[in-house]
């Protein structure tokens, strides 16, 4: 695939729209550790922010936008892999955020927590903490990876 400075990632860049983008954007920097790639238009309508290799569109909500806090509901979570997600946990929880999900190593073999934002979004921070088969915790594998 042909390299974009301006689209670093070749898998999966979500877009996320914030009510308050530049608010948005120094919350998520402050609290989750993005650091900000780049922004566009005066005001400000959109920004590139990243952490680790987990990269986000950032865009202004329109007219007529509504975020999950003012609709009473969100639609999806994002998952953001950090190698030390203790010590992102702890910075996190002491920033004040809301910790919807406390820091937990679940059946499937992720530490894991869960977060909201000032707007509604959630969050999931993970580090893979073992490997297991989705057997084991009683998935059913419909596609295997290696046959």
């Amino acid at each position: 695939m042909l390299p974009n400075r301006s689209v670093p990632v070749n898998t999966l860049l979500p877009h996320v729209k914030y009510r308050d983008l530049p608010a948005a954007i120094d919350w998520l920097a402050a609290t989750f550790g993005f650091v900000e790639h780049f922004r566009y238009g005066s005001p400000v309508s959109g920004a590139q922010v990243r952490l680790g290799d987990a990269w986000l569109m950032l865009s202004a909500g329109g007219a007529g936008y509504r975020n999950p806090a003012e609709l009473g509901f969100g639609t999806q979570m994002l998952s953001i892999f950090t190698e030390d997600v203790e010590a992102h946990y702890a910075r996190t929880k002491a920033s004040g955020a809301k910790i919807v999900e406390a820091l937990h190593e679940t059946e499937y073999g992720e530490l894991q927590y869960g977060v909201q934002d000032p707007e509604g979004h959630r969050w999931v921070f993970s580090r893979h903490a073992r490997d297991v088969d989705p057997a084991e915790w009683g998935a059913i594998v419909t596609h295997p990876l290696h046959p």
